[in-house]
């Protein structure tokens, strides 16, 4: 066992505390620590780890959890929807783990206030609850295994936000149905992206979206991704009535 391990392996107050958090959260008794206190340590640590040579932070258990969601939810969906074909299964899965839905129960379950970081956490994005939402689930599936994972998974996702008939409804990328719409009906479409961070200390990029040349909405957000899909959402409201006709 490295040094960083026994480190983190230590047991003080302050570690009987989080155990206690923990468990109330997990509903059942963690068997390492190590894993649960890895899951909530931020990039911004620069200590490596002996054993890997790794940075010592949660993104690789985010990529494992992130991989147990999307199966577990699959397993869910091909047994509840027995009718659902390839890309019906596909989108619905899509509709329960996107980053949006990951960033809701990461808010809800405080996992913030795990998070261990040497940057103010005023500066994190909002995605940064999501991504610790799927590193836990690792932690859980390395230290528990995929029985724990999959109740872990049904207790918090499942069961109090998965609503079959209201998903089928829900709209996970207003840019993609406005694109769609443009196309059909032949309106040329720009995405105007430029750098806008103004007074905040974080960078912030603005979108203006135009259809034949006219500005019909505009987004602002921390990623480009995410301020174009602002403007898709207005520009949709704005046109619901047309595109709703067209579907």
């Amino acid at each position: 066992m490295n040094f960083i391990r026994k480190i983190i392996k230590s047991r003080n107050l302050k570690d009987e505390a989080f155990l206690h958090e923990l468990r109330k959260l997990l509903g059942f008794k963690p068997n390492d620590l190590y894993y649960y206190k890895k899951a909530f340590i931020h990039r911004s640590n620069k200590q490596i780890e002996k054993s890997t040579g790794l940075p010592l932070n949660y993104e690789r258990l985010e990529f494992l959890g992130d991989a147990m969601l999307s199966a577990i939810i699959a397993s869910y969906l091909f047994k509840v929807v027995p009718s659902g074909d390839e890309g019906y299964l596909t989108q619905m899965r899509s509709k329960i783990v996107s980053r949006d839905h990951l960033n809701e129960l990461g808010q809800d379950l405080n996992l913030l206030h795990f998070v261990k970081s040497t940057i103010s956490k005023s500066k994190f994005g909002i995605n940064i609850h999501g991504n610790v939402f799927e590193a836990l689930v690792g932690a859980i599936y390395v230290d528990k295994g995929y029985r724990f994972c999959e109740s872990f998974i049904y207790e918090k996702v499942i069961e109090p936000y998965v609503d079959i008939d209201q998903l089928e409804g829900k709209i996970t990328s207003y840019k993609s149905l406005v694109i769609e719409w443009c196309q059909k009906q032949k309106i040329d479409f720009n995405f105007d992206i430029y750098e806008d961070s103004g007074n905040d200390s974080v960078k912030h990029f603005s979108v203006k979206l135009s259809f034949d040349d006219l500005v019909v909405a505009k987004g602002r957000a921390t990623s480009k991704k995410k301020a174009e899909e602002i403007a898709s959402k207005r520009a949709y409201f704005a046109y619901q009535k047309e595109i709703s006709n067209t579907q």
